[in-house]
């Protein structure tokens, strides 16, 4: 179950981030999530859940946003978007299909509250396969 090491590779980005943000608690927790890259969300959710936890963020959400992948039939030459890892041509029915893109995981944003419980949020490309997760 791979999810559980994405996981806490997710919050050591978390914890890097929030080093350079003292006196901030992180809230949310925004990945952009292809439906290609193989990740059960709700493991994912879990074990990030565990990890922030251990971290003292109790309440820290992760929330991820699908991104579609792109179906190429073989037989008609059809480009559709699909947010599923299989599947036919919508068009002529072939199931001889490819799919191309939407194998990224990437941490799209970090919101964060200061003392005065104001959101802040920050835009941070450090994905977790750029920890050594993937």
């Amino acid at each position: 179950m791979h999810e559980l090491a994405l996981a806490e590779s997710i919050a050591q980005a978390v914890r890097r981030t929030m080093e350079e943000l003292p006196g901030r608690t992180p809230v949310q927790v925004r990945l952009r999530l292809g439906v290609l890259a193989a990740v059960d969300l709700a493991a994912l959710q879990f074990g990030f859940a565990v990890a922030a936890r251990e971290s003292g963020w109790d309440g820290l959400v992760l929330e991820a946003v699908c991104v579609p992948a792109e179906l190429l039939c073989v037989e008609c030459g059809a480009r559709t978007e699909t947010r599923v890892a299989h599947g036919d041509c919508p068009v002529c029915g072939s199931s001889r299909t490819m799919l191309h893109g939407s194998d990224e995981l990437e941490m799209e944003s970090l919101e964060v509250v200061d003392g005065n419980t104001e959101h802040a949020s920050r835009n941070d490309g450090d994905s977790p396969e750029a920890t050594g997760a993937a």
